[in-house]
């Protein structure tokens, strides 16, 4: 490893070199997934010519692809490992020991620490959850909702997913914490949502903020184009207002286009999980920052975490299906005082 480590980044220096943007490797990280080097410029080399060179890089390192981007006075390159390593959820949770309440296990950052989202925070509420096919989007929300239900009661969690396409979460059907059934049908899931925000409402003047509602809403260009201004209403109104209500609403898309979601997105979701994206455009409407370098990412759970303008990549954690239904059998004898309702039975507490 420390040869081929120390053969790239040379190839790197001389990369910068013969383009008259000299720079110096002066370390870096393996992850499970990539590598990433730290580089220095030399005093006058313009950083956007270096970002520019990511495909001659990538080329002469015989890599698919590399991803550059600037963080303080460094430039960090990150060249994906031939052989990469999965981050599993289960013996994740087992090292942390200990999570607070509310919080979800996302995987493991750039250096190999933990990395958690604390739904409760001020800083975070509501997520977006953005990637094409293969990026890994809807494994890292169900190991999201999988660790939540793991160190938090149905007292103190409930969960409501739609899925219109009706794929990803059918190993979560029987969750002690599923406030009803998965959702598939879109008139089903505008009812829901209805429903949600009269009980955010009544929260609110309540001044009720437990148990939490997680609303995983997935593939929500799709529910824009079929539900039109009713679907962009519920979920706007959710997410200006679910915050002081407990509520806390999970939306995923594979098309992070201004057409498809743009009025939900620009100022509703301040906490952005994004994976690889079609192109630079789609980067920024998901990332809201330009030169992300998320379109540049591997997929299968390689994300980014955007939180108030920072950008932390990391490896997402999975959980197999197999795993998945063990977690289950695992949290059911603890929980059965909770039912679930039979399916296209909204519970009496949205009526």
């Amino acid at each position: 490893m420390q040869r081929l480590l120390d053969y790239q980044a040379d190839r790197i220096e001389q990369i910068l070199s013969a383009h008259k943007v000299p720079g110096r490797v002066m370390g870096g990280v393996v992850t499970p997934r990539w590598i990433r080097f730290e580089v220095v410029p030399a005093l006058g080399a313009r950083i956007d010519n270096m970002a520019r060179l990511s495909e001659e890089i990538a080329l002469w390192l015989g890599s698919r692809g590399v991803r550059i981007h600037r963080d303080g006075g460094r430039v960090h390159i990150e060249v994906p490992r031939e052989e990469s390593d999965m981050v599993q959820l289960l013996p994740l949770m087992a090292r942390l020991g200990t999570i607070p309440r509310h919080t979800a296990v996302l995987g493991l950052d750039e250096g190999g620490v933990p990395l958690l989202l604390r739904l409760s925070s001020p800083d975070v509420c509501h997520i977006l959850v953005a990637g094409t096919t293969g990026s890994g989007k809807t494994a890292l929300v169900r190991s999201m909702v999988l660790s939540l239900a793991l160190n938090n009661r149905p007292s103190q969690l409930q969960v409501a997913i739609i899925d219109p396409k009706r794929r990803g979460y059918n190993a979560l059907e029987g969750l002690p914490h599923l406030l009803w059934p998965i959702v598939y049908e879109v008139d089903q899931a505008i009812a829901i949502l209805e429903g949600l925000v009269r009980h955010m409402i009544q929260r609110d003047r309540e001044g009720v903020q437990e148990p939490r509602l997680v609303v995983v809403i997935d593939e929500m260009a799709d529910l824009v184009a079929g539900a039109g201004a009713a679907f962009v209403q519920m979920v706007t109104r959710l997410s200006q207002r679910g915050r002081e209500a407990g509520i806390h609403v999970i939306g995923c898309t594979q098309k992070p286009t201004v057409e498809a979601i743009g009025s939900l997105v620009k100022s509703n979701f301040p906490v952005r999980l994004v994976g690889s994206v079609a192109s630079p455009e789609d980067a920024r409407v998901a990332t809201g920052l330009r030169g992300s370098g998320a379109e540049k990412l591997l997929g299968r759970g390689d994300f980014l975490l955007v939180v108030k303008g920072e950008v932390t990549r990391f490896q997402a954690a999975y959980v197999s299906a197999p795993d998945a239904q063990m977690v289950l059998r695992t949290l059911q004898p603890k929980t059965q005082a909770t039912p679930c309702w039979p399916s296209g039975q909204v519970p009496s507490l949205l009526t």
